[in-house]
């Protein structure tokens, strides 16, 4: 089975009833955790981003509160999984400025976890990443707040 455009889907969804849509998205929030996240996510929190934000990052915080720094293979598994947080959230969102504070405060955690990074390429690899994607991300972004980020990231460089 082929999977319809998005344009076809937007067109067939609103020609749909009101109580029908209802049933078709509890319906696709049954099938994946994610689904049901997103959808949580836009009806409850979507409203007070700097507080999904927060939020956000008090579970990158626990994640890296968990980190094994006494074997880097472990280590690298929990950082993915901070990161795979970040990633799922700003995806989420959709919004620059909360993918530049996400991970903002990503490599902050990264850089003070105790781990040096200089030591594994492939933890150097994923900071520099991801600070690429930080300065991609603040061309997206209003002047004045680009100025205060930027400080933000000079701060992070190695």
């Amino acid at each position: 089975m082929k999977a319809a455009t998005v344009h076809e889907l937007k067109d067939e969804l609103q020609q749909l009833p009101a109580k029908q849509l209802v049933e078709l998205c509890l319906r696709l929030s049954k099938f994946k955790k994610e689904n049901k996240e997103l959808l949580t996510y836009l009806l409850f929190e979507a409203h007070d981003l700097p507080a999904y934000i927060t939020n956000v990052k008090l579970q990158m915080d626990e994640a890296f509160e968990a980190l094994n720094t006494s074997q880097i293979f472990l280590a690298k598994k929990t950082i993915r999984k901070a990161l795979r947080i970040a990633n799922k959230h700003i995806r989420f969102t959709g919004s620059k400025l909360a993918e530049v504070e996400l991970l903002i405060h990503f490599c902050t955690l990264l850089k003070e976890c105790g781990i040096n990074l200089a030591k594994s390429t492939v933890m150097t690899n994923l900071y520099q990443g991801q600070l690429k994607k930080v300065h991609a991300a603040l061309k997206g972004l209003h002047e004045d707040e680009q100025y205060d980020y930027k400080r933000m990231v000079e701060k992070l460089k190695v």
